[in-house]
């Protein structure tokens, strides 16, 4: 399985680089591509701590990687979309497209650009918001753990603590660890208690 994320952002926020590191060390570093990134970027322009980890990009749109994809092995993960994915599709999409937004609030349809343009076959994660790096996780659950998603376990809009009397409550929804702690990239708890001062949307964009 490959999982693109279709870049659709302006540079490299802190956030989002905490989030492509956990998923690189989650899905490996040869089944992760970006894609869509500005056709003047150079290896200057990515961070180095992704660069270290063998961070995979390109400027082209993600239907022009591996000599151009076969539409119908295709999957982009839309919370527009009528179904569900689930472990079944594993046999029929070699490829899981993102659309680079999963993580921001409020919820911007961007992945709309990506239904209109390209006609993949479209599959949910639910009905709420996700991080970029839960939504890869839920999918890598389902498709090859071959978890349904009903047996998942997950928490809605958890308050995170960040000292012993603030906490913030994040507009997401989250995979439980075993220990039943919102899974979160590491180093993400120490950036929500640093900039505690700005809102998570300020978090987002920066």
């Amino acid at each position: 399985m490959k999982y693109i994320i279709e870049h659709m952002e302006e540079g490299f926020s802190e956030w989002v680089i905490l989030e492509y590191t956990q998923i690189i060390k989650e899905v490996g570093k040869e089944n992760l591509v970006l894609t869509s990134l500005p056709a003047n970027t150079t290896e200057k322009d990515i961070p180095e701590r992704l660069i270290s980890l063998g961070l995979q990009w390109t400027t082209k749109e993600c239907v022009e990687i591996d000599n151009r994809l076969d539409k119908s092995k295709v999957c982009l993960l839309d919370p527009a979309a009528e179904t569900d994915l689930v472990p079944e599709d594993a046999s029929k999409y070699e490829y899981f497209v993102f659309g680079g937004i999963l993580g921001s609030h409020p919820r911007i349809d961007r992945t709309g650009i990506l239904r209109k343009k390209y006609g993949f076959a479209g599959k949910r994660l639910g009905s709420l918001q996700m991080t970029t790096d839960t939504a890869i996780r839920t999918t890598q659950k389902i498709v090859q753990d071959q978890i349904k998603f009903e047996d998942i376990k997950f928490i809605d809009y958890p308050e995170i603590k960040y000292n012993k009397y603030e906490s913030t409550e994040m507009p997401f929804r989250y995979v439980l660890d075993k220990e039943g702690t919102p899974i979160l990239p590491e180093g993400m708890l120490k950036l929500i208690e640093h900039d505690a001062e700005q809102s998570i949307d300020d978090l987002l964009l920066e």
